[in-house]
């Protein structure tokens, strides 16, 4: 499959999987796509399959969620922190 029609796929997968908006499953996408996670895809053909596609929705939205715990963690300790 060509370059777009894998990020498509993992867009599509997003938001089937994860119940995700169609805008924040674009988001993850893009976001992913500026921080070069998907430069290998691009230069090699074989990587861009339907069920490499589901391994990088995964991926990308276990990513989020970690990221996303990471944040809220934080906050919390730094609330505690506060005279």
């Amino acid at each position: 499959m060509t370059y777009e029609a894998f990020l498509d796929e993992i867009t599509t997968l997003l938001t089937e999987m994860y119940d995700l908006d169609d805008e924040a499953a674009i988001k993850l996408v893009v976001d992913a796509q500026a921080n070069d996670y998907f430069v290998a895809h691009d230069d090699h053909d074989a990587m861009r399959t339907v069920e490499q596609a589901k391994k990088e929705a995964v991926a990308l939205f276990e990513s989020k969620q970690n990221k996303t715990q990471t944040q809220v963690r934080q906050q919390l300790r730094a609330r505690h922190k506060k005279p």
